[in-house]
């Protein structure tokens, strides 16, 4: 991979009243035009993500979003997907005009804000078309906010210095491999090449497992399933093995009892979300019955065949483990129903195309409603008898 997965970007959203200059904005701060910009109300109808390097953080995503207040049929479609966005951003720059300021609206979205815990920036823009009085009145209203001019540039360097240090408080990212290994282990990952496979490559949390392994000084060692035994006789003293949670039992079959082992989708259930929750969430399953509804969420949009992970493998296991065939509904993206208390039991991907915000709010919502959520990895490990082995090596570390 040559640049960072959105899905690893810190997500910065831009929101504000139709033509109150946000796209001008976000392009003004990226030195480059991304987004369309024009004096014609709503131009911005969908969502639009850009990527960048914002120094020193490092790699973000900027998400330029309709314009709120607009209470035609279609303004309320656009306002619906402003307001997913909001389930995946890490923080907020909400736009003000200078010439027609809005409370009502502020207000409405400050408390959207507040509901999925987002820390804001207030902006105020075209600061350019109005005279000093009404700014230091604006000032006297909005203590900490930026006043800028998209259009010159003016202010837009204090934005970014905002961005960078609210962005640094919050900078520490649960590591994949590098906090429960110390430096100079030994890790062996288990990729089974199959008709899932993508060809030429190997898939995205593989990637990462790799990466984060030589972040922090861990030797990684690639192998398939077939040649694992012979790994395990040429490499001495391993400290852990990690396999595709397809291959979970064949391979706990293969490594001996005082290695530890996980899975890559039970790795990034902790890096993206709450792995004590996951394994709470395998314990509502002795509560199914014929007319429970599971939801099955999968981030990635691919081809679907036989061999898939979501779609076949887990619900064949599932009803083997329950005794009768339950009914699921699956989701794909950044798609997660509003009407989730109808399903029993949600069970997530690994979550490597999603950041953790996603996930995170993902599990609040269930959580709120008392419904169960799991992810890819940790049911497989539970249907297939080894989930107490698969935690083991967090739960020594208390992370479980």
């Amino acid at each position: 991979m040559f640049s960072t997965p959105n899905s690893n970007r810190k997500h910065i959203g831009i929101y504000g009243q139709t033509n109150v200059g946000k796209s001008s904005l976000i392009n003004k701060i990226m030195g480059q035009e991304v987004s369309i910009i024009s004096p014609i109300e709503g131009t911005t109808t969908d969502p639009v993500s850009k990527a960048m390097e914002l120094i020193p953080v490092g790699p973000v995503l900027f998400i330029d979003t309709a314009g709120v207040g607009d209470k035609t049929e279609l303004g309320k479609l656009r306002f619906d997907k402003t307001y997913d966005t909001l389930k995946r951003i890490d923080i907020a720059m909400y736009v003000f005009d200078a010439t027609n300021i809005n409370y009502d609206l502020y207000e409405e979205m400050r408390i959207n804000f507040k509901k999925f815990n987002i820390p804001y920036i207030i902006v105020v823009n075209k600061i350019d078309l109005i005279d000093n009085n009404e700014i230091e009145n604006l000032k006297n209203k909005f203590h900490d906010a930026i006043f800028v001019c998209a259009e010159s540039g003016e202010g837009v360097d204090s934005l970014k210095d905002r961005l960078i240090k609210i962005l640094g408080e919050n900078e520490y990212e649960i590591p994949i491999v590098g906090d429960i290994l110390p430096y100079n282990s030994k890790v062996i990952m288990v990729v089974p090449i199959d008709s899932e496979a993508p060809k030429g490559r190997i898939i995205l949390p593989q990637v990462q497992c790799i990466r984060d392994c030589l972040d922090h000084g861990i030797k990684s060692y690639v192998v398939r399933d077939t040649e694992l035994e012979e790994a395990l006789q040429d490499i001495k003293n391993v400290d852990l093995v990690i396999t595709d949670s397809q291959a979970f039992k064949k391979v706990a079959q293969i490594v001996p009892s005082d290695i530890e082992l996980t899975s890559f989708s039970i790795l990034f259930a902790r890096h993206k979300g709450e792995l004590r929750t996951f394994v709470e969430g395998v314990e509502k399953i002795s509560k199914l019955t014929k007319d429970s509804k599971v939801l099955v969420a999968e981030c990635c949009s691919h081809n679907i065949s036989h061999e898939d992970i979501g779609r076949f493998k887990i619900p064949n296991l599932l009803n083997k483990k329950v005794g009768f065939e339950l009914h699921y509904d699956f989701t794909v993206g950044h798609d997660f129903p509003d009407n989730i208390d109808e399903y029993d039991l949600v069970i997530h991907c690994g979550s490597c195309m999603v950041n953790r915000k996603t996930v995170i709010n993902r599990i609040n919502f269930c959580r709120e409603r008392n419904i169960g959520i799991t992810n890819y990895g940790v049911i497989l490990a539970y249907l297939t008898g080894i989930l107490d082995r698969s935690i083991n090596i967090f739960r020594k570390r208390e992370q479980v």
